[in-house]
């Protein structure tokens, strides 16, 4: 058997699921590929999930990737060997590429940038940009340079409106085959102990630590507000969180400062609102079926918002203090994600925005037409699962 090699190369959190859903259909349909994995922010849990050798040293920064929402967090990240990093990735990566078929690089400019320094052909898969954010497509200078090199062979983009407007532009390499983040969200029938009648909410603080424990801490005072607009036990919440909040202390801690009490080992408890309870379970394995279950989602993150979206959710935002989710980046998640998203305040959550909120929820689950548009854009700005294999099979004509 004739082996190809392809290296996968991407630059944050969501950058890394879409990149290991791609590189794991690949894997199961063409096995005679070998793949590995470059990840440049972070540990790369998602690659290491599936057991694909990972070609150089991994670091989680303070920025956790975003130094584009606070330039400040630059020179933490240079202080804690941003730069030495950088210096072995890219010797990493050209050394592995000497004899390399082609390297699948995700994420924006930096991912781009290092896999044309190899000199082995590639393909963009650009998740970072979209013609939703202004309702046009215009890439900057050196953006447009790295897609337009002849090593790069296709260009893959997350929606179809942003293939669309660059097709009409003269890019005939780009294409939309889907986008892979909607293939995890296959429901796996965890028991999460839900009242079929009563809508649910889910709360999304998102993954990097230590900030997706503020937010949760938050989403408890939202989760108070939104419980005095209902009447008693006429809604219930259930939390997403990522494997590293799921530590007793850590949710003892969270309890204690926003008032609950903490049941362990994952439950919280409010008592003395509308003269009821309220009760938050927290699951760390069972996000697809939270998902599904869902009437609506409070988000504080990222690629959990789209997936939300992707499956016709509405989602109400809030402010933390960052560094990930701040107005900016809000923002942003608005403009590209539609009708779907509704951000409540500009500055981090006070108790009057909290009230908001919660009021918006209330009047947002009672409004089924938009319930319903909700589910038109959600295809329209994300899109449907399947995106990975038909992915794979573009990198499998490309090196075969």
């Amino acid at each position: 058997m004739c082996f190809k090699k392809v290296l996968f190369i991407s630059n944050g959190h969501g950058e890394d699921l879409n990149a290991s859903q791609v590189l794991k259909a690949l894997q199961l349909n063409y096995p005679n590929i070998q793949v590995a994995a470059l990840p440049m922010v972070g540990e790369g849990n998602a690659y290491r999930k599936l057991g694909v050798d990972i070609i150089t040293p991994t670091l989680s920064l303070p920025s956790g990737g975003f130094v584009y929402m606070d330039k400040r967090q630059l020179l933490t990240d240079v202080q804690k060997g941003l730069l030495k990093l950088t210096w072995q990735q890219i010797k990493a990566a050209r050394a592995f590429t000497k004899d390399c078929d082609l390297i699948f690089a995700t994420g924006d400019i930096v991912p781009l940038a290092l896999a044309r320094i190899t000199g082995c052909p590639y393909t963009a898969f650009i998740v970072s940009s979209s013609a939703h954010y202004e309702n046009r497509m215009q890439p900057p200078f050196l953006m447009n340079w790295l897609m337009g090199s002849s090593l790069c062979k296709t260009i893959f983009t997350r929606d179809a409106f942003t293939a669309q407007l660059m097709q009409q532009q003269g890019i005939s390499k780009a294409i939309f085959a889907g986008y892979p983040i909607m293939d995890v969200l296959k429901p796996m029938g965890m028991n999460l102990e839900l009242k079929p009648e009563i809508p649910m909410i889910a709360l999304l603080p998102g993954s990097r630590l230590p900030e997706a424990c503020h937010n949760l801490g938050i989403m408890l005072d939202l989760a108070v507000a939104i419980a005095r607009e209902f009447s008693p036990n006429s809604v219930q919440f259930r939390a997403a969180l990522v494997p590293k909040m799921m530590e007793s202390e850590v949710l003892m801690a969270i309890a204690i400062e926003h008032g609950w009490n903490f049941d362990p080992p994952y439950r919280f408890v409010y008592n003395h609102v509308n003269q009821s309870q309220i009760e938050l379970t927290c699951f760390s394995t069972a996000f697809a079926d939270i998902l599904h279950k869902s009437n609506l989602a409070i988000g504080m993150a990222g690629t959990a918002v789209e997936q939300a979206v992707g499956l016709g959710k509405p989602v109400i935002q809030i402010l933390g203090q960052g560094p990930q989710f701040t107005y900016s980046f809000a923002d942003a998640q608005m403009r590209l994600l539609g009708i779907s998203v509704q951000t409540i305040g500009k500055i981090p959550a006070t108790p009057n925005i909290l009230n908001e909120a919660a009021q918006t929820v209330k009047l947002t689950l009672q409004n089924s037409d938009y319930l319903e548009a909700c589910k038109v854009n959600g295809t329209e700005r994300v899109g449907l699962s399947g995106g990975s294999a038909r992915i794979a099979d573009f990198i499998a004509q490309l090196v075969q």
